[in-house]
């Protein structure tokens, strides 16, 4: 196929063909050229935000609810640099985004033009890779690209960079294009030496955990691991990018490691003699201080990404390959092996974990709600089939304690990177990617009212997502570092929002969303479902809750997982397993 257009042209074209149906952005200077051929094609929708922070985290919520390469387009300059937050974020938590930019006329470029900025330069860090595109012609090869680092791999973002003489020059446009991209292969298949002496460990182990991370939902693998939890009988613990990769309902599962994780699974990687670590980096959250976590384990560490083997944690037995392919093949070799590993003793003392600290919280005698509780009862009736999206802070940790997830990829949240204002957005990109699911964005009052704006694109857009704002009046997470290690001294945490400013329910309705006010638990139920009958509009939920809420479990910063507190002053007694 070969035709006479615009870079422009071969710009929307090439989307088309690479099979994108969304793209979320603003229009700008640079990036006009762009938006004149993208108002006539009936492949490509573009949603209109009103931040491109917004269009930035709808791109990932997007990827992540359908698998597929997230879009979003801004122009030059602070256009672009709004989209660094989201760029950051996916690239953290490992979300396929292609960020599409208009840049100032080539000639232009370096001069401090109007509305420039170095943006190839600026996300250098923070993406897999990044084009910067001057040559009309180059600009249908550059899309194939940028779309195939995205999605290959350890998937990330991709910025592409187009000058706006580029988009206007006129250009064959020829399809399909070569890639050239000769020193990118990344590699897949595991080799089998390593997954042979993997499956040795598992049969000689005694304590052994399979610690599940993002990588495991990243390469579809939930089944595999399914398959290998059963056949060995050793316990699971899914990180917080691995919820519901690993059924929370499975006898097997310990639940969440890290800071905020259950005993159980804090206990059980500091006492293990084998971590088999799926997709996941050893991050600091999990770790605790790093020379004090898990002090007897091997480790037998599967990535597809070379880099992060042995980065925080020596690997015994490094692999590198994609998850599925690691499981498929470790599970060949378990079966191959023969020999059963006797985890009778291990069992006994993690159940005794399970049940002497499971997770609990403080309900309070004044009557006011308590965030767990909200929790659980959406868990209850809004069920695991929904997707539930959160932010960073309190609200998330405990939407990822007290809510049941029993399918991979319904919990979407930002992780690595911890990003106020993600959960609107992403919920919005999530609805639009699957729109016949439920969809529940769970945000604080601080959070929320830095993305809030996007309501205003659902309510215009048709995207009837469902908002539970976990008010306590304070920026949450901040407030309890400042109870517990700042002697109660609240420097400029207090938001005030409980005066009600902003009403949040006023402002849902001012952005054509409906709002609903919850403050006492004997209406949390019939609110929650008043919200689930409500499918042609956006509902925002003002849960306000009691502002001395902890989350409990916590692994102090900087400290050992084995100094793990269930609540304030109380740590567990670990004696009765030794």
């Amino acid at each position: 196929m070969t035709e006479q257009m615009t870079g422009a042209q071969a710009l929307v074209r090439a989307l088309e063909h690479v099979g994108v149906d969304t793209v979320f952005g603003i229009p700008g200077g640079a990036i006009l050229p762009a938006y004149d051929p993208l108002y006539d094609s009936t492949k490509v929708r573009h949603v209109l935000v009103r931040h491109e922070q917004g269009a930035g985290h709808a791109a990932e919520g997007y990827a992540q609810a359908t698998g597929k390469v997230g879009v979003c387009m801004a122009t030059s300059g602070p256009g672009a640099t709004n989209l660094v937050t989201p760029i950051a974020d996916a690239y953290m938590d490992s979300v396929p985004i292609v960020a599409i930019t208009g840049q100032v006329a080539s000639a232009a470029i370096g001069t401090d033009a109007f509305q420039e900025a170095d943006i190839s330069g600026i996300t250098m860090p923070i993406t897999k890779h990044n084009f910067l595109v001057t040559n009309a012609a180059d600009i249908p090869r550059t899309i194939v690209e940028a779309f195939h680092i995205a999605s290959t791999g350890r998937p990330g973002p991709v910025l592409v960079d187009i000058s706006k003489d580029a988009l206007q020059a006129m250009t064959t446009f020829t399809w399909p294009v070569t890639m050239q991209l000769p020193g990118y292969r990344p590699v897949t298949r595991p080799h089998s030496k390593q997954i042979r002496e993997a499956a040795r460990l598992i049969a000689e182990s005694r304590r052994p955990v399979l610690y599940a991370g993002g990588g495991v939902h990243k390469a579809r693998a939930s089944a595999q691991l399914l398959e290998l939890a059963e056949l060995t009988g050793i316990p699971v613990i899914t990180t917080l990018m691995a919820r519901g990769s690993f059924p929370d309902s499975h006898p097997q599962h310990l639940g969440m490691p890290g800071m905020h994780g259950t005993v159980a699974a804090v206990g059980s990687l500091q006492r293990s003699d084998l971590i088999i670590a799926l997709g996941a980096r050893f991050d600091d959250r999990v770790t605790g201080r790093l020379d004090t976590f898990a002090p007897h384990a091997k480790i037998v560490h599967a990535d597809i990404d070379p880099a992060e083997i042995s980065k925080n944690r020596h690997a015994d037995v490094p692999i590198v390959g994609d998850c599925r392919e690691v499981l498929t093949d470790l599970i060949a070799a378990v079966k191959a092996d023969g020999r059963k590993g006797d985890y009778a003793d291990w069992w006994q003392a993690l159940n005794a974990l399970k049940g002497t600290y499971a997770l609990g919280y403080e309900e309070f005698e004044d009557g006011t709600l308590a965030p767990q509780y909200v929790m659980e009862r959406l868990s209850a009736i809004v069920g695991p089939d929904a997707f539930y999206v959160a932010g960073v802070g309190q609200h998330q940790m405990w939407a990822a304690q007290f809510i049941g997830y029993e399918r991979p990829g319904t919990f979407i949240n930002s992780g690595g990177l911890g990003t106020m204002g993600f959960a609107v957005p992403a919920a919005m990109g999530v609805k639009m990617g699957s729109p016949e699911t439920t969809v529940w964005a769970i945000d604080g009052d601080g959070c929320f009212q830095m993305t809030n704006q996007e309501l205003a694109t659902c309510a215009l857009e048709g995207v009837p997502i469902k908002v539970a704002v976990i008010n306590n009046g304070n920026l949450g997470m901040v407030r309890q570092w400042q109870t517990l290690f700042y002697e109660e001294r609240y420097s400029n945490t207090n938001l005030q929002s409980t005066r009600r400013i902003p009403d949040f329910v006023k402002l849902a309705e001012a952005y054509g969303c409906v709002g609903l006010r919850c403050e006492r638990p004997e209406d949390v139920d019939a609110v929650i479902r008043k919200a689930m009958e409500i499918n042609d509009a956006p509902v925002v939920v003002d849960f306000v809750v009691h502002e001395d809420a902890m989350v409990w479990p916590m692994v102090a910063a900087g400290t050992s997982n084995d100094e793990i507190k269930y609540a304030r002053d109380m740590a567990p007694k670990w004696e009765h397993e030794d």
